[in-house]
């Protein structure tokens, strides 16, 4: 049964629930679930004794993502609030020591020139013919966390979409990714790069597991850092979200394996003879292709 709870209230360890209370932080500390980045981090190039570290070690927050943030606190209406720091960059002491304070009391700190950025990129996103439809106010709820049990090997998951629209016989599950490069192609290998067929795999069957929907969709909207702020706005192709969703299988098989046995191999796992390595494929061959001819 799935049940949406209200602070305070805990809800079934074992079915579907649907949270509406956890803050960010909240949800990422949990140890007792797996989210899509932990899966991810499981495979290549990654390995589960990288991930049972950074687990057991979380980072402290990276500066980079700072513009992110903000940019999906105006986008969605959730997140972290920020603090403008009245500077044109961090090189003086007193604009560090503001933005260390605000780092102390759960802020995101932005100089000037990055608030009126994300305000421009959110005034875009307001403005798109198709994203500024997607994140419509009250058209859907934002950051709700969805937990439900892997039926194959027991484990608890998590996700946490960015926005759900809950429509008549559909749940649309809108991601919002600011990125370098928005370009189509950008996009294409970032999806690449981050395994984000992964993440649509994961979501799409958490939102089946938890909410039961008729059916369900999985959006990415992607926009540029940088003026004028482009956006692309792509659903990914069922081949790609099949691969995706067998590594989930693959990486979710691990898991259950390396809590079970409290085991959390590196890369190369229990060997007794050293392996070998090449280069990558595509090198070796342009390589053979022209010096062994």
């Amino acid at each position: 049964m799935t049940v949406t709870t209200d602070a305070g209230v805990q809800a079934p360890a074992a079915g579907p629930v649907v949270r509406d209370d956890l803050t960010a932080e909240q949800y990422h500390a949990d140890t007792t679930s797996i989210s899509s980045s932990g899966l991810r981090a499981l495979l290549d190039p990654g390995c589960p004794a990288q991930f049972k570290y950074d687990r057991d070690h979380p980072a402290p927050p990276k500066r980079e993502f700072d513009l992110g943030h903000a940019a999906h606190k105006l986008v969605l209406g959730e997140g972290p609030e920020f603090r403008v720091i009245d500077y044109p960059d961090y090189k003086k002491k007193a604009a560090q020591n503001e933005r260390d304070e605000a780092y102390e009391l759960d802020l995101v700190p932005l100089l000037t020139k990055e608030h009126d950025q994300v305000q421009a990129m959110a005034d875009m996103i307001r403005r798109h013919p198709i994203a500024g439809g997607l994140f419509a106010p009250g058209t859907g709820r934002a950051e709700l966390s969805l937990y439900w049990t892997d039926k194959a090997t027991g484990v608890r998951c998590r996700v946490r979409p960015d926005w759900l629209k809950e429509l008549p016989g559909l749940a649309l599950a809108v991601d919002y990714k600011t990125c370098r490069d928005a370009s189509p192609q950008g996009v294409s290998r970032a999806i690449k790069d981050h395994s984000y067929h992964q993440q649509d795999a994961f979501y799409t069957d958490g939102i089946w597991a938890a909410l039961q929907p008729a059916d369900v969709r999985f959006v990415f909207v992607f926009q540029s850092k940088t003026a004028p702020y482009l956006i692309t706005v792509r659903e990914l192709t069922d081949q790609d979200r099949d691969i995706g969703r067998a590594r989930n299988e693959r990486a979710l098989r691990l898991y259950a394996e390396c809590e079970s046995t409290g085991i959390w191999p590196d890369w190369t796992g229990p060997v007794t003879e050293i392996p070998r390595i090449g280069m990558p494929t595509w090198d070796t061959l342009r390589q053979a292709e022209e010096f062994l001819k």
